[in-house]
């Protein structure tokens, strides 16, 4: 698996340098950026294969840099933010963000958090080019033909599961807020789904891990929504 590029944005020069440390001492190829005008320059150019991104940058908000990166570009964005309101991660999110950490935090979550996303890219990168198949861990599932499997049986699942699922699965490694993820299913945003959206996502939990307690393969974030975790 080859390293990553990534685009350090943080005009906080003493949390910077821990970064580009931190990525230095693994062996990750990087870029820095002090403000948004500078990162919007070198995102572009360069291409980055993630962006790790301060939202409270000098010259712009960080979640306006989110929507003008994604108005032409889905390169993973995973914010570090000292903003302890969870409507602002959830903005960050619906917006475009793929992962967010809070200040303060440890490296070691860091790098855990940038190998998911690695994980994901490899993913996409080894998919079929019609993408008929996904396959993580002892689940596959046959795009083409509507279905899913765990260990070669097939899952008995509703129309909303598998769609559901679906979702889940082509955004593997990444945090799904409880408002994309109704929007995806039901067309809408409306808050009453948010209890009907646990009622399926408890049901398909307990179909993907029947017989497979040692994985897991949906991690809830509370207040936030899910993410497929890639095994």
């Amino acid at each position: 698996m080859s390293k990553l590029k990534i685009l350090i944005v943080e005009d906080e020069a003493p949390l910077r340098n821990l970064i580009r440390t931190t990525l230095y001492t693994h062996d990750y190829a990087f870029e820095t950026a002090e403000n948004a005008q500078t990162a919007l320059m070198i995102a572009s150019s360069l291409n980055p294969d993630l962006v790790l991104l301060d939202l409270g940058l000098p010259d712009m908000d960080g979640i306006e840099v989110i929507k003008r990166i994604r108005s032409w570009s889905n390169m993973p964005i995973i914010v570090l933010t000292a903003r302890s309101e969870m409507s602002d991660k959830i903005t960050a999110l619906d917006c475009g963000a793929d992962d967010y950490l809070t200040k303060p935090f440890a490296v070691e979550e860091l790098l855990a958090r940038i190998r998911v996303i690695q994980r994901r890219l490899s993913v996409t990168q080894t998919r079929l080019p019609e993408e008929q198949t996904f396959v993580n861990g002892d689940l596959r599932i046959d795009f083409s033909q509507g279905c899913a499997f765990m260990g070669g049986d097939e899952l008995h699942l509703t129309p909303s599961e598998y769609k559901l699922l679906c979702i889940l699965a082509r955004n593997v490694g990444r945090v799904l807020t409880y408002r994309f993820i109704s929007r995806e299913i039901w067309g809408n945003e409306w808050e009453s789904n948010t209890g009907s959206l646990r009622v399926f996502m408890a049901t398909l939990r307990k179909k993907l891990e029947k017989g497979e307690k040692t994985q897991s393969y949906i991690q809830t974030h509370v207040g936030v929504g899910y993410r497929m975790m890639k095994l």
